[in-house]
């Protein structure tokens, strides 16, 4: 949602237990590289498990599929697909991400005292 929000959540998180008088331990994780990390077929198969429809999916698919080629000189390379990383800078990048991530968010339930802040390529 931004990072206005991810701040927000983490500022609400920690007031309501330092007024309570408990002690708070917080990592920050800054996943440099990560959105060039995603597995297209995991991220695919993840999107499957969802409850978002298939034809969002399939399109999803589509939008990930990405061929590229090298030019040295002036030689062009055959062409090949890219079956890792999202797009950094589309509008879809973080929330691709962190349907990527979410497995990762489930170790974590607000009952045991732990929150996940998944912000674009960030966790807190």
């Amino acid at each position: 949602m931004g990072c206005t929000r991810a701040i927000y959540a983490c500022r609400k998180i920690i007031d309501h237990f330092v007024q309570s008088g408990n002690t708070i331990n917080m990592c920050a994780l800054d996943l440099s590289k990560a959105f060039d990390k995603v597995n297209h077929h995991a991220l695919f198969i993840k999107l499957m498990n969802t409850k978002y429809p298939g034809d969002i999916i399939n399109n999803t698919g589509k939008f990930l599929c990405c061929m590229s080629y090298v030019k040295r000189d002036f030689t062009w390379s055959a062409t090949f697909q890219i079956n890792f990383g999202v797009r950094q800078g589309s509008v879809l990048a973080p929330f691709l991400f962190a349907v990527y991530l979410d497995d990762l968010s489930k170790l974590c339930t607000p009952t045991d005292s732990c929150y996940i802040i998944l912000y674009a390529d960030d966790i807190l």
